[in-house]
């Protein structure tokens, strides 16, 4: 009689949960039927954007935010001035500043060039001097390290007018105990010979060339003064002395009117000085030396 009962309230139970699920189904189905019946796709999409309408009127409407500050921008120009600068601080060059012993304006040197010196060397080319020996002064000191420094201002090669040719040396600065001064200095002599105007010149040759062109007419004339006196020694040949001594000398005379023209067209002497030559420079300013 117990398990009579036991197994009507199971069956019961399990007749229940079928009536229930059963409910459940039907009830589902009514919910998808309300559902296809309200559903309006287009009214979904004209809801989105009229929400997306209103959301971007919304963020034309917003204030606008202060702009961010421009990133610096560095030209080519500053990362060379800034690597210029990270260099100057890790190097700094021996500049010379000046020193308490004078030596005065008008003081001369006597120095040998170090490399040979022509006017074949054009303007801007760097000459060196250097001392003979040491000068012991009294009121500087200057060691035979000493070196002066300077370079072809101006020159030419001879020229056809008989004009030689020139070189014009300036003095710019000198190398003292490794520091290089500032210095203004002319030369005075040059190869041992005494120039002027700072100026060394090669030989003007118009006198000696004028003398060679007329040297065939002398020459000639000497020739026919002799043919002259030869001639007439002998009775026979007397008639015949003059014409060689008129012939000398109109040759002569022609040749002394043609040797001055000739001359001038011929070139002058060349500058060519080898190096350690002696040399004279001056200063034309003071000197500061430590």
């Amino acid at each position: 009689m117990r398990i009579n009962v036991q197994n009507t309230l199971i069956i019961t139970f399990i007749y229940t949960l079928l009536i229930l699920q059963g409910h459940a189904f039907d009830l589902d189905e009514t919910v998808d039927d309300e559902i296809r019946k309200n559903y309006n796709p287009n009214q979904l999409i004209n809801d989105v954007g009229n929400n997306n309408t209103a959301l971007t009127k919304k963020i034309k409407t917003a204030p606008p935010s202060e702009p961010l500050p421009e990133l610096p921008s560095i030209t080519k120009s500053e990362k060379k001035q800034k690597i210029s600068n990270n260099i100057s601080n890790n190097y700094v060059a021996k500049i010379y500043t000046g020193g308490n012993t004078k030596i005065k304006k008008g003081t001369s040197f006597n120095v040998n060039n170090i490399n040979a010196i022509s006017d074949w060397q054009v303007k801007g080319t760097t000459v060196k001097f250097g001392l003979k020996n040491q000068i012991v002064n009294k009121d500087f000191v200057l060691p035979a390290t000493t070196t002066f420094i300077g370079e072809i201002i101006e020159s030419h090669r001879p020229q056809i007018t008989c004009n030689g040719g020139l070189v014009a040396i300036k003095i710019n600065s000198m190398i003292y105990k490794g520091q290089t001064i500032p210095i203004s200095a002319y030369v005075t002599r040059a190869n041992d010979k005494k120039i002027f105007f700072n100026t060394i010149k090669g030989e003007r040759t118009y006198l000696k060339t004028l003398w060679k062109k007329g040297n065939w007419g002398r020459v000639l004339l000497d020739k026919m003064l002799t043919l002259t006196a030869s001639l007439g020694a002998e009775g026979s040949t007397f008639i015949l002395s003059p014409f060689p001594l008129a012939y000398g000398t109109i040759c002569l005379g022609a040749n002394a009117i043609a040797s001055p023209i000739s001359a001038f067209f011929s070139k002058g002497g060349s500058v060519s000085i080898p190096a350690n030559s002696p040399f004279r420079i001056k200063l034309e300013e003071n000197v500061f030396i430590d």
